[in-house]
């Protein structure tokens, strides 16, 4: 996550930080209908339009690195390095979030997300984002002259690696077997773009 370099950016970060951590800690202790966005607000010692100045809805608290996670993602694409190929620094990034998803204590936090619908609909939708942020970054890049199709296409396949491997007993592995459907299927999509005349990445 990008540090705040002003003071009023850092105590608005600080804010926002505070307001989810007492939101999760009240989901987990008492269950996360039980809780409403009232009771996260006097908890946390803010306002409620304060509270909906960070976030959007009770949802959005549970997923309070939602924008960061999308960033990275496209960061991965618009950030790597000059002939570095697509698909290994994607999957250097979605590694790295699974890894952070699947770190110590976060099984309970998941464990109320699947319990939940509303969660999960929540979550379902803001993986449908990501992997529409993903596709643009990917289709805006010079070096790379994929249909649309084809970049939305492997921006859902690299968004569902992350999914089942986030859920999966041996993550890496997981990944590993994943990654080489998505690499082995861009590799056909750039062939077959080079066989029409189009350049390759």
């Amino acid at each position: 996550m990008t540090v705040p370099t002003g003071r009023r950016e850092r105590k608005k970060a600080a804010t926002r930080q505070k307001i989810a951590d007492t939101a999760l800690r009240l989901f987990l202790e008492h269950g996360y209908d039980a809780v409403g966005i009232r009771d996260v607000a006097a908890e946390a010692d803010v306002a409620v339009t304060t509270l909906f100045s960070h976030f959007a809805s009770k949802e959005a608290l549970v997923f309070e690195q939602d924008e960061d996670f999308e960033q990275r993602l496209t960061q991965a694409v618009t950030g790597r390095a000059a002939n570095e190929p697509l698909i290994p620094a994607l999957r250097r990034e979605i590694q790295a979030l699974v890894r952070h998803c699947t770190a110590e204590g976060a099984a309970h936090i998941w464990h109320m997300i699947d319990e939940s619908p509303a969660l999960r609909q929540y979550e379902e939708s803001m993986r449908l984002r990501h992997a529409e942020s993903l596709a643009t970054a990917i289709a805006a890049d010079p070096d790379l002259t994929q249909s649309t199709t084809a970049c939305r296409t492997i921006a859902r396949f690299v968004i569902d690696a992350y999914s089942l491997a986030r859920e999966a007993a041996d993550p890496e592995t997981v990944l590993d077997e994943i990654f080489r459907m998505i690499e082995a299927a861009w590799a056909v999509t750039c062939a077959s773009g080079n066989s029409t005349g189009t350049p390759g990445p």
